[in-house]
C-alpha cells in the first residue's frame, strides 16, 4: 500500500516539477529578460527542489522522517585534504564542480571557514565527488581534477579544483587540458590520464559512498558527521563547528 503512495506521491511531483520547468522556459522567452546564467541557476533550484520533495515523500512514506540524533561515521577515504589533517573538526563535502550552489558556496562561505578555521589549525576539509548524471561534465571535471592531483599532490588538487568553480561556464575537454596546462602541469601526463578515465572508479566510488551516507543532491557536508546540506550561509557551518569545538 505505501508503495503505491509512493509511486503516485512521485508521479505527481515530476508532473508538477516538469511543468514548473517548461513555464519557466517559456516566461523565458516571451520576457527575454534572464540571462542564460540566470535561468540555469532557476532551473538547477528546481531540479534540486524537486530531489529534495523526493526524498522527503520517500521518508514520509516510510516513516523514517526523524531529526538527526548521532553523527554520521563517514570516511575521508584516501580524498584530497584541505588544512591540518590532525584537526579537530573535520569536514567532509559532496560536491558537484558543475553545480551552480557548489560553486556559490566555494566563493561566498569557504573562504570565510579557511579564514577562521582551516587556517589557524582547527578544521580540515575533504573533498569528495558526487557528479550528478544531469550534469554533462560534472564527472569528467572530477577526473581532471583528480589527474592534477596525481602531479601535485593536494595543492594542486585545490588549485585546479578553484579553477574548475571559476569557470563552470566554459566546461570542456579541451579547456580542462589548457587550464592544466596553464598551471604549469605536465601536458602529457596530465592528457593520458584524463583521456583513460584513469578516476573515474574512484569517483564513482565516493558517489556510491555518498548515496550509502544519505546524499541526494548537491553539495552536502558532514561536519564531524553532522549533516548539513545545500549552500548554507557561514553562520550555519560556524555554529556546528563551534560546537564541536567546544567538546
Amino acid at each position: 500500500m505505501i508503495n503505491k503512495i509512493y509511486s503516485k506521491i512521485t508521479i505527481l511531483a515530476l508532473v508538477l516539477s516538469l511543468v514548473a520547468i517548461v513555464l519557466a522556459g517559456m516566461a523565458y522567452i516571451k520576457q527575454g529578460n534572464l540571462s542564460d546564467e540566470e535561468f540555469s541557476v532557476k532551473v538547477e533550484k528546481g531540479i534540486n527542489d524537486f530531489i529534495a520533495k523526493q526524498q522527503k515523500a520517500a521518508q514520509a512514506a516510510q516513516g523514517d522522517e526523524q531529526p538527526q540524533t548521532d553523527p554520521v561515521k563517514v570516511s575521508v577515504d584516501d580524498d584530497p585534504v584541505m588544512g591540518d589533517k590532525d584537526a579537530k573538526v573535520t569536514i567532509v563535502e559532496f560536491s558537484d564542480f558543475q553545480c551552480p550552489f557548489c560553486s556559490r558556496f566555494h566563493q561566498d562561505t569557504l573562504p570565510q571557514i579557511i579564514s577562521e578555521y582551516i587556517n589557524k589549525g582547527k578544521v580540515k576539509l575533504v573533498y569528495r565527488d558526487f557528479p550528478l548524471s544531469f550534469h554533462n561534465f560534472a564527472k569528467k571535471a572530477s577526473i581532471a581534477a583528480e589527474c592534477a592531483g596525481e602531479q601535485g599532490g593536494d595543492k594542486v588538487y585545490f588549485k585546479y579544483h578553484d579553477t574548475l568553480y571559476e569557470n563552470q561556464a566554459s566546461f570542456s575537454d579541451e579547456n580542462f587540458k589548457k587550464w592544466a596546462a596553464d598551471m604549469g602541469l605536465k601536458a602529457d601526463q596530465f592528457n593520458k590520464c584524463y583521456d583513460s578515465d584513469k578516476y573515474a572508479s574512484e569517483v564513482d566510488a565516493d558517489f556510491t559512498e555518498g548515496q550509502s551516507y544519505g546524499v541526494s543532491g548537491t553539495p552536502a557536508f558532514f561536519v564531524n558527521g553532522w549533516l548539513i546540506t545545500g549552500a548554507q550561509p557561514f553562520s550555519a557551518f560556524k555554529e556546528k563547528i563551534d560546537q564541536e569545538l567546544a567538546k
